[in-house]
């Protein structure tokens, strides 16, 4: 892609940061213990670190499983470790005999919240199901999100991101017809993680009103479902159901990925007035008054034609003179970007949104929280912790003796 006036690429390469912040201190004093694995329990807690909790990730001694899914550190530490878990200490502890269970609940009675994203079976043998959590602090928020929700007969049932994707219907309406395709993102696992954050928040506030704790229950399949509500509506009112239409949209029209002489572009034409603009700008005002497309319905159930003018339109431009073209008049545009593209300085999106951080003596990019507060500076930490590099202060802060800090440690329980 060539360097445009409005979409161009960066010139710094290194790590730069501008513009995004998160506020050390909203959550200051809250403190979590955080049992999740994986996307959707770790990134839940990691955003209640981006606003100041104090959250301690609890692991295995050797490192949980998800530590080391797709190696990005020289130890082995992988990409989603090193973004879910920013800004948290780690604390190893073997719960699997009763001394290490013992100091787990320990740290439960001190804590403000658990996060744990395990099924409601998995929550009770480890002692972190709402009754047995409750009985340890009154007010306690638990925190646990699992595939199917626990009124389900799947209420156990194992599951990652993959499982809401298929079951919620997306799946089969993405790609072509005869083909589905699911996502290249976990948008399921990171969409519960948000939310799941957001009723923390919510129970915390509710918390300083009543002075009581609660269980904040989510799942995979809930929030997948929640993202396909508004297209399953539609089929159960009988209103036109959705069939895979690949990129193309089926509310409107021209909304498609669009090939040009160098690359791709999207475009999105939603609505009478851009879709006449979009005509006039083309050289085709007559499709205003062409029956087939009389409003945004029709527009996306005759979109194949509608692609078509756009493609021809396309064939012959770069990318960005298509895109800067179609911005200029009002339209939404936008280029098909690969990983090396955006790494690489395309439309300064590294630059503003990545930061240079560290892991042991490595450096790595790291991408602290994208939502902006005003007047707030910026966090530090952003950093995922170290294997165990807190333990002695974790027990220490939650009311540990040195002397039962040495036992744990003599007789490899941390």
């Amino acid at each position: 892609m060539s360097v445009a006036v409005t979409f161009s690429r960066g010139d710094r390469c290194g790590f730069g940061f501008s513009g995004v912040s998160s506020v050390p201190g909203i959550l200051q004093g809250i403190k979590v213990v955080d049992f999740g694995k994986y996307i959707a329990g770790p990134l839940c807690a990691g955003m209640l670190a981006d606003l100041g909790a104090d959250v301690v990730r609890v692991e295995k001694p050797g490192g949980g499983d998800d530590r080391y899914v797709a190696p990005a550190t020289d130890s082995g530490e992988g990409s989603l470790f090193l973004y879910g878990n920013r800004g948290k200490r780690s604390l190893t502890l073997d719960t699997s005999k009763p001394e290490g269970l013992a100091v787990l609940h320990r740290m439960i009675a001190k804590a403000d919240v658990v996060v744990a994203n395990l099924s409601p079976s998995a929550l009770a043998h480890f002692g972190l199901d709402y009754e047995s959590v409750k009985a340890l602090r009154d007010d306690i928020i638990l925190v646990t999100s699992s595939t199917f929700p626990s009124n389900t007969p799947m209420r156990d049932a194992l599951g990652l991101d993959s499982i809401g994707q298929v079951v919620s219907g997306g799946v089969y309406l993405t790609g072509e017809a005869g083909q589905p395709y699911k996502s290249a993102t976990a948008y399921v696992d990171f969409g519960t993680a948000v939310s799941s954050a957001y009723a923390a928040m919510a129970a915390l506030f509710n918390r300083e009103r009543t002075g009581k704790g609660m269980h904040v229950e989510s799942s995979l399949v809930g929030t997948a479902l929640n993202v396909m509500a508004p297209i399953l509506m539609e089929h159960a009112y009988g209103k036109a159901p959705r069939r895979p239409t690949g990129n193309r949209s089926p509310i409107g029209g021209p909304s498609d990925i669009i090939r040009t002489r160098d690359g791709w572009f999207v475009v999105s034409v939603l609505g009478n007035k851009l879709f006449a603009r979009w005509a006039k700008f083309i050289g085709r005002p007559e499709l205003v008054e062409d029956p087939r497309f009389s409003d945004d319905a029709l527009r996306g159930v005759n979109g194949d034609a509608l692609s078509e003018v756009m493609s021809e339109w396309a064939k012959d431009k770069s990318t960005d003179d298509c895109i800067k073209e179609l911005v200029q008049i009002g339209l939404p545009a936008g280029p098909v970007l690969s990983p090396d593209d955006i790494m690489g300085g395309a439309m300064s999106l590294r630059e503003s949104f990545f930061q240079q951080g560290s892991f042991g003596s490595e450096t790595i990019m790291q991408m602290p929280t994208p939502i902006r507060f005003s007047g707030a500076p910026t966090r530090e930490n952003i950093t995922a912790p170290e294997l165990g590099k807190h333990s002695r202060e974790v027990l220490d802060d939650y009311g540990f003796s040195k002397d039962e800090i040495e036992m744990l440690i003599e007789r490899n329980l941390v």
